[in-house]
């Protein structure tokens, strides 16, 4: 693998950047501060082909690969991680479901609304009740006629109330049987569908996170992707690409609070010298130099494989697991260089650090992607 940056990622890394520090910087901490979801930066985003980076051109995408797609991500995650967030969630979930599972018909319907972002996209998997166990879950959908009939409801949805589209995958069989969900397009307004409780979150304010509710929602068969019973395997694979998506959240965030740190570390004097030059600070910042560059490497050669066609279920899970506990370190690492200021808003360290936690937890916790890699270790 080629580990110097193409020219493709080092455009998109200086275009999120302009636009960064012109659309975002801004307003972030407004943003953060009333928990304010930002449309009109998304669409802004979608003007660029951030909103559809995977999307082949012929659906209106960017037609870029997974280097360029963790690249953006990573970048946009720098500045705020409620940015990047949304934008891989809306990437790598809802439009990469469409993409990888949808007919031709389904695929020119949706996905050119989704790569504008004329639309937003959200997708439910997670339910009240099963977070991990998603093979529990509760929703189902019932055959009639022509139509599935919803009811249930999912939980910890981001944009669930702000979307325009959702995949949403529903039991149409047993409980516990793997080939007994389904995945179904469900686009508003569409009659019993509907948004509930929006989430009061630690960190990542920006980044909306809602119920979805179904009470007695009607479906057409046509919106149903792939095959009925495929559902929950569908959402596997999707999630493979997906923890790509959170390790180069994880990554950026990283850089973001080290970047911050170093900066800090030169500019603030005690006892007549700047504080990097004390060997307490100094390691701090080697031990989180040191493990961003394995996450990163570990993150772009699950990129890399992924653009090869090639399985990624350990990679990507290795990557999201290692980025993501990096991610915590460096940002309490960040906040402990910067002291009593990296407690105040006034600084961008306590940002990074309620930000951070996230990514252990967000498309399988920490503890489920051991389990995906001891699993594949142990066949």
């Amino acid at each position: 693998m080629e580990l110097v940056a193409t020219e493709n990622q080092t455009m998109i890394a200086q275009m999120v950047r302009d636009f960064g520090a012109t659309h975002i910087k801004p307003d972030m901490m407004k943003w953060d501060e009333s928990q304010e979801f930002p449309v009109e930066v998304f669409k802004k985003l979608g003007e660029l082909g951030l909103m559809g980076v995977l999307v082949p051109q012929e659906y209106g995408g960017a037609g870029f690969g997974y280097v360029e797609y963790v690249t953006a991500i990573a970048e946009l995650s720098k500045i705020d991680p409620s940015i990047g967030l949304s934008m891989a969630a809306h990437n790598s979930l809802c439009t990469g479901h469409i993409l990888q599972f949808g007919s031709e018909e389904q695929k020119h319907k949706w996905l050119p609304k989704l790569a504008s972002a004329e639309w937003i996209g959200a997708w439910g998997l997670t339910e009240p009740n099963t977070g991990s166990d998603a093979g529990n879950m509760r929703t189902v959908a019932v055959e009639d006629g022509d139509d599935y009939v919803l009811n249930g409801a999912k939980n910890f949805i981001t944009h669930g109330k702000s979307s325009n589209i959702a995949v949403v995958i529903a039991r149409t069989g047993e409980v516990g049987d793997s080939h007994g969900m389904t995945a179904f397009v469900i686009e508003k307004p569409t009659e019993g569908f509907t948004h509930g409780l929006k989430a009061d979150k630690l960190g990542m304010r920006a980044s909306e996170t809602t119920e979805l509710i179904f009470t007695d929602c009607r479906v057409p068969k046509a919106n149903i992707l792939g095959k009925v019973g495929e559902g929950f395997i569908q959402s596997m694979k999707v999630l493979d690409g997906g923890r790509i998506s959170i390790a180069a959240l994880s990554l950026g965030i990283a850089q973001g609070a080290f970047e911050a740190a170093l900066r800090y570390s030169q500019e603030r004097h005690q006892f007549n010298q700047p504080i990097s030059n004390f060997q307490g600070i100094s390691f701090k910042l080697a031990d989180m130099a040191t493990e961003i560059e394995a996450a990163s490497l570990l993150t772009y050669r699950a990129a890399d494989m992924k653009d090869r066609g090639l399985n990624v279920n350990q990679e990507s899970a290795m990557a999201k697991l290692y980025a993501s506990e990096v991610c915590v370190r460096a940002a309490n690492e960040g906040v402990q260089i910067f002291g009593g200021y990296g407690y105040t808003k006034d600084y961008p360290a306590e940002k990074y650090y309620r930000d951070s936690k996230l990514c252990t937890i967000g498309e399988g916790t920490s503890e489920i992607q051991k389990l995906v890699i001891a699993r594949t270790l142990l066949k």
